[in-house]
């Protein structure tokens, strides 16, 4: 028995030392667990349980407005909603209902009338699958939701007990004006950002830094109010201050508009600078878009990016005769020229077996140097291309900077097509000195005409004037300012002011002319190029000027693209548009401090000097004191024998004429020959008339030569013929 009691002892010993073995591997196992869940998974858990009780949602920042330079709003962002939606906790809601008539499918309906959607368009939301075959989770409803339909939302989740809608705070971009300066400001895409324009390019300024928002909620996916710590206030992003003026661009858009209308244009560009700093005041082209309604009805892809496209930084067009400018330049410069000498054009010239005519084909007969620019010869340019050879050409053609981009701060710029010096032959040599074969841009252009207008200086062309922000004080703060980059090309001041004088008289003598302005200017018709190939009847003219031409404020380029091909010289199409524009602008300015100096606005006309020979002194000084001119006297008399300058001359308002004093039988019968090209017919012929010349007038159009040159003196009763071409 006692043997027995040991066994059984012995054997409860064992079981229990087992038992004991197992419950320690167990407590270990646990521990081990333990261990890999809290310190190895440990995160992952808690990342996931955050994940179940929170809800991250971004907060967007509010987008800069963008202004012009006098504070007018041009772009903004306004405070709306967006509506995203969690399927799992909507589908969830709807299972616990007990209303058999509310469903994916009802719901559908109602949602897409609250927020004016298509119904198939939400439908197809809440059925969107993963890549794995499992439905999708999450989703945006819509955006840039009104306070209104949010509300109404808001509303519908409450009052059929559903779960899911979630609405949040958004922003939408608003463009005051619809049309204007939609090239320039550009428009942004659905989720707020930039896609054209100077919104684009500034993007990273305008868009801030975007919040984050977390929602703590409970059993129900309902929130609970969070803590300060979980929140993440958005920075709002820079306002964007423009070189834009409002008004100058309301006239640009305007001139843009009737250079299409008037010429039944393709479509047509004006842009308006200050030379002097590279500021853009306006850029319009037309046809624009509505940047409150960019994506248009029944227009692709390709035709909805060619609406959107900037055409004066983006297209390249050969320049005609404008480009005549940077030729003479270049021949002053090198001495390939003097101011003196004549030009024989008979309307062509050849190369080898090829003809290249003159646009006048009959030819201008002799010319000199300032008269081969005023009538525009091409046989004259083609001459001084020839004298100086590719390589001089070209290289002015790169000091001026064609063939590279600006740098201008709008996206889509283009480079030009310049012809490599080794590819140019003699008869590209010919066209390329007047204005074809090379292709420039819009703005490429106007930064070689402001380096002649402002003493040689290439500076970079600028939408961009500052970026500025509001501290919390509500002070403005200057984060940044356009600094142009400014290169002296090293022209002499002697070749530039001698090309002013040039491009002064060509607008006189042209349907430029502004009475009492002084543009310089020219004019350029040029072939257009269409798939390499120049196309019949398609042409592309052009007008640049500058204002005042003795101190210049503004230049301005107008470029109408296939005006209608029975009138399409720029003399007939850009060159009113010009004149127009100089007029309103000539105007402004005078009124506007900012652009005001002495030579802007008040420049002092030119005025032709009467014919007051002949009359009793006492008369003649009465008419002069009513025309504004100041006199000395010299000598005694009754009469008014004879005056300096003499009749005819062209002086500036207020210059002091010399009255000489005799009796009748001394009076002078010699006058000076007025210039008549900046006149209408019936106002030469008065002219004439009144300084007792006589006339005659052959053809018909804009007065285009005279038989007598201005400035010669002449007999009275000589007779002046008067040349007219369309």
């Amino acid at each position: 028995m006692a043997k027995n009691n040991g066994i059984n002892k012995k054997k409860l010993s064992k079981r229990a030392l087992a038992i004991s073995f197992i419950i320690l591997i167990a407590f270990l196992g646990l521990i081990i667990r333990l261990s890999y869940v809290m310190l190895i998974k440990g995160q992952s858990y808690k990342d996931k349980a955050v994940v179940q009780w929170t809800d991250d949602t971004k907060i967007d920042a509010k987008r800069g407005n963008i202004l012009d330079r006098d504070g007018n709003k041009l772009a903004v962002s306004a405070d709306v909603y967006r509506v995203d939606l969690d399927l799992k906790s909507l589908r969830e809601s709807i299972e616990k209902l007990d209303k058999n008539e509310i469903n994916l499918n009802t719901i559908a309906k109602d949602v897409s009338e609250i927020l004016d959607m298509e119904e198939k368009d939400v439908l197809e939301i809440f059925s969107r699958k993963l890549p794995n075959g499992k439905p999708i989770n999450n989703a945006i409803i819509k955006r840039r939701v009104e306070k209104e339909p949010a509300d109404k939302i808001k509303e519908y989740n409450k009052k059929n007990d559903l779960r899911g809608f979630i609405i949040s705070k958004d922003t939408k971009r608003y463009y005051p004006n619809n049309n204007f300066a939609s090239h320039v400001i550009g428009h942004t895409n659905t989720d707020g950002q930039g896609l054209t324009g100077l919104e684009l390019y500034y993007d990273k300024y305008l868009a801030g830094i975007p919040g984050v928002r977390i929602d703590t909620l409970d059993a129900k996916d309902e929130d609970i109010p969070f803590e300060g710590e979980d929140y993440t206030k958005p920075v709002d992003g820079r306002n964007v201050i423009l070189t834009l003026d409002e008004n100058i661009q309301l006239l640009a858009e305007k001139a843009a508009e009737k250079a299409v209308k008037d010429n039944g244009a393709k479509a047509a560009s004006v842009i308006i600078m200050n030379p002097n700093n590279g500021e853009i005041l306006a850029l319009a082209n037309n046809p624009g878009y509505n940047l409150n309604n960019p994506w248009i009805e029944n227009l692709n892809s390709d035709e909805l990016e060619k609406l959107w496209r900037n055409r004066a930084v983006s297209d390249t067009f050969e320049p005609g005769s404008v480009f005549k400018v940077i030729t003479s330049i270049a021949a002053l410069e090198t001495g390939n020229v003097s101011k003196d000498e004549t030009f024989m054009c008979n309307g062509n010239l050849k190369f080898g077996q090829d003809i290249i005519h003159c646009w006048k084909r009959d030819g201008h007969g002799p010319l000199n140097f300032q008269q081969i620019m005023e009538h525009s010869c091409n046989v004259g340019f083609m001459i001084l291309g020839e004298r100086m050879g590719k390589d001089v050409l070209s290289s002015y053609i790169d000091k001026f900077g064609f063939g590279k981009k600006t740098s201008v701060d709008l996206p889509g710029e283009a480079e030009g097509i310049i012809k490599p010096v080794n590819e140019i032959s003699q008869v590209d040599l010919a066209t390329i000195s007047f204005g074809q074969s090379n292709a420039v841009t819009i703005m490429q252009y106007m930064q070689a005409f402001n380096a002649i207008v402002n003493g040689g200086k290439l500076i970079t062309p600028h939408a961009m004037k500052e970026i500025n922000h509001y501290d919390d004080d509500g002070k403005v703060v200057i984060d940044q300012t356009f600094k142009p980059k400014v290169v002296d090309i090293g022209i002499n001041k002697s070749t530039l002011d001698e090309i002013k004088v040039q491009l002064e008289a060509t607008v006189k003598s042209s349907s430029a002319a502004v009475e009492g302005l002084r543009i310089g200017g020219k004019t350029g018709t040029a072939e257009k190029v269409v798939d390499g190939k120049y196309a019949n009847g398609k042409y592309i003219s052009s007008y640049v000027g500058m204002y005042p031409v003795d101190n210049p404020q503004v230049t301005v380029l107008v470029s109408i693209d296939e005006p209608n091909s029975s009138a399409y010289y720029a003399s007939e199409t850009a060159a009113p548009i010009g004149k127009l524009l100089f007029k309103e602008l000539a105007n402004y300015l005078a009124l506007t401090p900012e652009y005001s100096s002495n030579s802007t606005g008040n420049s002092l006309k030119d005025v032709l000097v009467p014919e007051v020979r002949g009359y009793k002194k006492d008369e003649g000084f009465k008419y002069l004191e009513r025309e504004a001119f100041n006199y000395k006297l010299d000598g005694e008399g009754s009469y008014i024998i004879d005056i300096n300058p003499k009749p005819g001359s062209s002086v500036k308002e207020g210059t002091e004429l010399t009255i000489k004093l005799g009796e009748a039988a001394a009076i002078e019968k010699s006058v000076v020959v007025p210039n008549l090209a900046n006149h209408t017919v019936d106002e030469a012929k008065k002219v004439l008339t009144d300084l007792g010349l006589k006339f005659e007038v052959k053809g018909s159009g804009y007065i285009k030569n005279q038989s007598i040159q201005s400035g010669q003196v002449v007999k009275k009763g000589t007779v002046i013929t008067i040349t007219l071409e369309k």
